[in-house]
């Protein structure tokens, strides 16, 4: 399971694994410190990955930051909804 880079598109690559995607959802609650410190610490993005999407989540509303299994992606998804951010899981 791989963190989202924002250089790659957004699109599954044929033979791909991964068919589900983690996004993260806008809210007026959590801080930017906030959603990036969790970021960081629950889905092992880098300082820099991590402010690249809680901008682009600030900006567009929503923003797919990890793609895997169903079975990575529910833990996470729990992880992250612990720390009161809004995040859901879709199939690719």
């Amino acid at each position: 399971m791989e963190p989202f880079n924002d250089e790659e598109k957004q699109e599954p690559v044929m033979g791909d694994t991964n068919q589900n995607a983690l996004l993260l959802i806008n809210d007026d609650v959590n801080s930017f410190d906030d959603v990036i410190d969790a970021l960081c610490e629950v889905c092992d993005h880098n300082i820099e990955q991590a402010e690249q999407c809680a901008l682009i989540v600030h900006n567009k509303g929503e923003y797919r930051v990890m793609s895997g299994s169903l079975d990575e992606l529910i833990s996470i998804k729990h992880t992250l909804e612990s720390k009161n951010l809004n995040v859901k899981i879709e199939a690719l």
